[in-house]
C-alpha cells in the first residue's frame, strides 16, 4: 500500500529483515510498482548500474543505488522475466477459484485486461475442462516496442479460442497501457505534477504508434480497450479514436471500443466520448476521497486539478456510454461497495459524510445500468444487458433491490443465486 510509506517508496532493507536471504518480491495494490528485497535486486542483476529499462522506472537512493521499488516495466519485466512461472496446474485452478468467486457475488461476465501469450492456454485449458464459472473475454497486451511482431499472434491466438468453440470464453480485444498511475508520477498528464514541476509522467506509447497501432488492430476486427489514467492520456486515447473514425476504413463498422479507468479528464474532452461512440469504463470505487486519495493523489496533482476526477456524472450527462468495473485485483471485486461509491462519492461505511465533487454523483438506476447494459455493449453481447424474453438467462438473484434501498445499504444486499445462459453457477 502505497500510502504507507512517504512518496510510496519502500526499501529493500524494510523487506531483508523479515525475508532474510530469500528472492522475495511484493506487488503493489495499483498492479504498476513492486517491493524487491537485496536477494531479488541481486538475483535480477540490478546494481547502480542497472540502467532504467524503456517505460519503466529503478527508484534509485541518493548514490544511484537501486532502494528496492520498481515502477511499471521495471516491475512487470522483472515479475516476467526473473519470477519462476508457476505450473499449468496451479494457474488452471486460481482461474477457476476466481471466476468462482465473481460468481458467488453474482457476476456473469468478466474481462482479463492483460493477457500475455503464455495465458492462452490456460484459459484453453481451464474452458476445456468446464472450470469457468463466468464467461470470460480474453484482452491481449499490446507492447509500444513489439506489437507489429504481436499482431500475427494475437490473430492465432484468437483463432484458437473460436476453434475450441465454448461458450464461456472469447478473444476479441487488444488492451493498451497508455500511461501508468498518478500516485507513482507515472500517469501522463497534460501540465507537469504539482510536486514534481518537471515531470508530466511516463506515457508508454508516442502518438504516432498510438494512432499506427489501434488503426491496425481495428482493422483486424479486434475490440480496443486502452487503460488511461491521467488527463494526457485520455487525450491521447480520443485522438486514436478519432483518427481512426476520420480515415474511413469500414466506416459502416459498429465499433465498441472502450477507454478504460478515465481517471482524470480534462473538461474539454468530456463530450468527445459521447461524438466518438465510445465507452467510458470506470472503476467507481475509486470514487472517493480516501486516504490514497488524501495523500497521493491530490498532493501530486494539486487541489486545482481535484475536479477532474471520475467524471461520471459529467460524462452520463454528455450521453456517453458508461460501463462499470472492478480492476480486481487492485482493489475489490465487490460490485456492491462499488455500486454505493458511485451514488454516494464516499465510503459507504460513512453515510453521512458529505459527497466528494458532488456534482459526478450518479443516481442507482444509472449505476445498474452501467453494470449492466453497458457491461453487455462492452461485452459486445447487447442481447444479455437486460432480463427479457428471449435474452439469454444471465441473471443474479438478489435478497434486496439495490434501487430501493439506501445506498449505503447496497453492500448488505445477498447474492442468493447467479445463472449462465440458465444454468447455475452459484447457489446461496
Amino acid at each position: 500500500d502505497a500510502t504507507f510509506t512517504p512518496g510510496g517508496v519502500f526499501d529493500a532493507r524494510w523487506l531483508d529483515e523479515v525475508t532474510g536471504d530469500t528472492p522475495t518480491i511484493l506487488r503493489a495494490w495499483d498492479y504498476h510498482t513492486a517491493w524487491v528485497n537485496s536477494a531479488a535486486l541481486a538475483a535480477g542483476g540490478i546494481t547502480a548500474e542497472t540502467p532504467d529499462p524503456e517505460l519503466g522506472r529503478i527508484v534509485r537512493r541518493e548514490d544511484g543505488s537501486p532502494i528496492g521499488t520498481l515502477q511499471e516495466a521495471a516491475a512487470n519485466d522483472f515479475l516476467a522475466n526473473i519470477v519462476p512461472e508457476r505450473g499449468l496446474a496451479v494457474r488452471v485452478a486460481a482461474i477457476e477459484r476466481a471466476t468462482r468467486e465473481f460468481a458467488e457475488i453474482g457476476i456473469t461476465w468478466i474481462q482479463d485486461a492483460w493477457v500475455e501469450g503464455s495465458d492462452v492456454a490456460v484459459y484453453l485449458a481451464a474452458a476445456s475442462q468446464d472450470r469457468l464459472h463466468t464467461r470470460v473475454n480474453l484482452a491481449f497486451r499490446a507492447d509500444p516496442l513489439t506489437w507489429r511482431e504481436q499482431h500475427a499472434q494475437f490473430l492465432a491466438d484468437r483463432e484458437r479460442v473460436v476453434a475450441l468453440g465454448h461458450e464461456r470464453l472469447t478473444a476479441q480485444t487488444i488492451k493498451f497501457f497508455l500511461d501508468g498511475v498518478i500516485e507513482g508520477h507515472t500517469a501522463a498528464l497534460l501540465e507537469p505534477y504539482a510536486d514534481r514541476p518537471d515531470d508530466s509522467g511516463l506515457p508508454n506509447w508516442t502518438e504516432a504508434e498510438l494512432q499506427a497501432a489501434t488503426a491496425a488492430f481495428d482493422a483486424a476486427g479486434f475490440q480496443l480497450h486502452l487503460h488511461a489514467i491521467g488527463d494526457a492520456a485520455n487525450r491521447s486515447a480520443l485522438d486514436a479514436f478519432e483518427a481512426i473514425r476520420d480515415s474511413g476504413v469500414d466506416a459502416d463498422r459498429a465499433r465498441h471500443h472502450v477507454v478504460a479507468h478515465v481517471a482524470m479528464l480534462d473538461p474539454a474532452d468530456v463530450a468527445r466520448f459521447a461524438e466518438l461512440d465510445v465507452i467510458a469504463n470506470f472503476e467507481p470505487y475509486w470514487a472517493k476521497c480516501d486516504s490514497v486519495m488524501e495523500n497521493l493523489t491530490i498532493p501530486h496533482i494539486g487541489q486545482d486539478r481535484d475536479d477532474r476526477q471520475y467524471l461520471i456524472g459529467s460524462l452520463v450527462r454528455s450521453g456517453a456510454t458508461i460501463s462499470f468495473g472492478s480492476d480486481w485485483p487492485v482493489t475489490t471485486l465487490d460490485w456492491r461497495e462499488a455500486f454505493s461509491t458511485a451514488i454516494l462519492r464516499h465510503s459507504h461505511l460513512t453515510p453521512d459524510e458529505p459527497a466528494w465533487l458532488p456534482n459526478e454523483v450518479v443516481n442507482a438506476g444509472t449505476a445498474l445500468a452501467a453494470y449492466t447494459k453497458g457491461i453487455a455493449r462492452q461485452a459486445l453481447a447487447p442481447d444479455r444487458g437486460t432480463l427479457a424474453i428471449g435474452s439469454p438467462a444471465d441473471a443474479v438473484w438478489l435478497s434486496g433491490n439495490p434501487l430501493a434501498v439506501a445506498a449505503h445499504e447496497v453492500p448488505d444486499i445477498a447474492v442468493r443465486g447467479t445463472w449462465i445462459a440458465g444454468e447455475p453457477t452459484y447457489t446461496a
